[in-house]
């Protein structure tokens, strides 16, 4: 999933609004588990219980702004999204192994295909990482690709080091050095219940996706940046107010895009397709400068 383009590109106060009211008003109803749209009411609501000023939200007379009409509508994209795209293409572990084993039988993959930490009953491969790596493998035809990085991403300027991300990132093509494309990877499928370390994934991209829009700002150095999750049970009976804030991130511009379940092999061959042409341009514009400059 990319972002709306009416959304994206906006002022941090914007956000700044979407965040107090989204955690004030929370971000789902219980009885039906959907995702929440506000009412100007509820918003007003929100700066009151907050001591804030609502001048912003509405005129003397009660009118609504465009500020406040432009919140409500990221709102109802929000939802919209959510309740009717994302919720049906998260999968459970069940159906998680069905697309993996589909999908091993068809690929015949060479590509790593890792465990998951379970044990018992519940240990099996990664399969969400499986699914990535197969579908990569498959998309790159023998090109270089790192699965699992070992090193931090390094972005250069000449052949300097000029930017070292924080954080290992979970597969970089073709390599951790100036990659064309990073990833992330959150499958929580044998999870029962939303710990911090679920909640920490969101966060540790959110500062990976800093970090990478610092580097495209300021650099000039362009990595697509994708985050990869699932697992319906942790993900939308326990997190939907993560899912929330994954769709605020990506909105943000903080990651690039967001592949939600089955979304993974329904988009990931399209995307991995760009990456290649991108590949074969940077060859031959550094054979052109090496021509040049032999």
């Amino acid at each position: 999933m990319k972002a709306d383009a009416r959304f994206s590109g906006l002022d941090p106060v914007f956000w700044a609004n979407v965040r107090s009211i989204s955690e004030t008003m929370r971000y789902t109803e219980k009885p039906t588990k959907k995702i929440r749209v506000y009412s100007l009411g509820d918003m007003l609501h929100v700066m009151e219980t907050l001591g804030l000023e609502w001048e912003h939200l509405a005129d003397q007379k009660g009118n609504i702004t465009a500020f406040a009409e432009q919140l409500q509508d990221y709102f109802k994209h929000r939802a919209e999204v959510l309740n009717t795209y994302v919720e049906p293409r998260l999968m459970d572990a069940n159906r998680a192994r069905a697309t993996f084993e589909q999908l091993r039988s068809q690929l015949a993959p060479n590509c790593p295909l890792p465990m998951n930490k379970q044990t018992g009953s519940k240990k099996a491969h990664n399969f969400l990482t499986c699914i990535v790596n197969m579908l990569v493998e498959a998309g790159i035809k023998g090109l270089p690709c790192d699965y699992d990085p070992r090193r931090l991403t390094t972005l250069t300027q000449g052949a300097k080091p000029a930017r070292t991300l924080s954080r290992r990132l979970d597969g970089c093509f073709p390599r951790t050095v100036n990659p064309i494309a990073a990833w992330e990877i959150k499958e929580y499928y044998y999870t029962t219940t939303f710990g911090s370390r679920v909640a920490d994934g969101v966060y540790e991209t959110l500062l990976d996706g800093y970090e990478i829009a610092e580097a495209r700002e300021n650099l000039g150095v362009d990595v697509q940046h994708l985050l990869i999750v699932d697992a319906y049970g942790t993900w939308w009976d326990l997190g939907r107010s993560y899912l929330c804030r994954i769709i605020d991130m990506l909105h943000m511009g903080y990651v690039d895009e967001v592949l939600f379940g089955y979304e993974t092999v329904e988009r990931l061959p399209e995307i991995v397709e760009g990456w290649v042409a991108t590949y074969k341009s940077r060859t031959i514009s550094n054979q052109q400068l090496f021509d040049i400059q032999g």
